[in-house]
């Protein structure tokens, strides 16, 4: 599991910087990656990245400002070039389908896959056996949301040592225990998986929030995450025009990975007024005097997701 961010600025591109799009990364767990938020340009960043749109399975809108939705239409028609025929979602706030279906429908462009568009106003939006993504609305100047993917639990290893003991070979009554079922031995001695299985896997949280005021609505969705991605449009002596505008400093941002008891934090959706590297180093230690474990998301560079403790 990885972050792999494709747009870091706020607004408009700059030379440096595109605006907003960030592709979690999911090959070994899914084979796949989801994409979150789709700002123009987003399509060529996927050209110059490990990333390929045959591979995307969900795309997470977390609001309708163009900066955040305008690479969408050219993403969603390229996909069939580029082998992508298996089915695609795209969640988002009210108001997708009918943006995606005019701009479809006026440029008589055609998708050869399945195309499902899940609008919603948050809650649980997908669970499977591995994952599951809930989404809360935030505080910007449109609806805005938030998104919480939490990786399940796997199980601990299985004790090999002790089931040759008990005559138990690799095979199907591995995946038995594994899957949390008992099975009895030839000798009718009754297993359970506690008994032989160690302690699970902790599963990884990812919170990705779209853009925001502080707000209560921010913590539940970050509560113990592994990784909080959260925007910075400004320095804290600009919090009167972060306020004014609906978005966050790069100190409230720390401070709510800080509250949420996160293990890092990234940064992201900068204002671009910080044209600079030493600019935005300014953010990154405004950030780190409340919140150590914190980082400035660079475009084109692989973060993975470690696993917590």
């Amino acid at each position: 599991m990885d972050l792999y961010f494709m747009g870091t600025n706020a607004g408009v591109p700059s030379l440096e910087r595109n605006v907003t799009s960030l592709a979690l990364r999911l090959f070994d767990e899914r084979r796949s990656f989801w994409l979150f938020d789709c700002g123009e340009a987003t399509q060529h960043q996927i050209l110059r990245s490990p990333l390929k749109l045959s591979k995307l399975e969900f795309i997470f809108i977390t609001h309708l400002h163009g900066d955040h939705l305008f690479g969408l239409p050219g993403l969603l028609s390229s996909r069939a070039y580029q082998g992508g025929d298996t089915p695609l979602v795209l969640f988002g706030p009210p108001g997708v389908k009918r943006f995606v279906n005019t701009v479809l429908e006026l440029s008589e462009s055609r998708i050869n896959y399945k195309l499902e568009i899940v609008e919603h106003e948050g809650g649980s939006l997908f669970e499977d056996a591995s994952f599951r993504v809930e989404s809360a609305k935030l505080d910007h100047r449109i609806d805005s949301y938030g998104y919480r993917i939490v990786e399940k639990s796997q199980p601990g290893k299985l004790n090999q040592e002790l089931l040759a003991k008990h005559g138990i070979s690799p095979g199907p009554l591995y995946g038995q225990l594994k899957r949390g079922e008992s099975i009895r031995t030839s000798d009718g001695t009754i297993l359970r998986p506690e008994d032989v299985l160690g302690e699970p896997k902790r599963g990884r949280i990812v919170t990705i929030l779209g853009d925001t005021r502080p707000c209560p609505a921010e913590h539940p969705l970050a509560d113990r995450a592994d990784v909080l991605v959260h925007e910075a449009t400004f320095m804290h002596d600009l919090a009167e025009t972060a306020y004014t505008y609906h978005h966050s400093t790069a100190r409230q941002a720390a401070e709510v990975a800080k509250q949420s008891e996160c293990k890092s934090l990234y940064l992201t959706h900068f204002s671009s007024r910080y044209k600079y590297e030493h600019q935005l180093q300014q953010l990154l230690s405004e950030a780190r005097e409340v919140f150590p474990d914190s980082y400035l998301a660079q475009e084109h560079e692989l973060y993975p997701v470690l696993r917590g403790e």
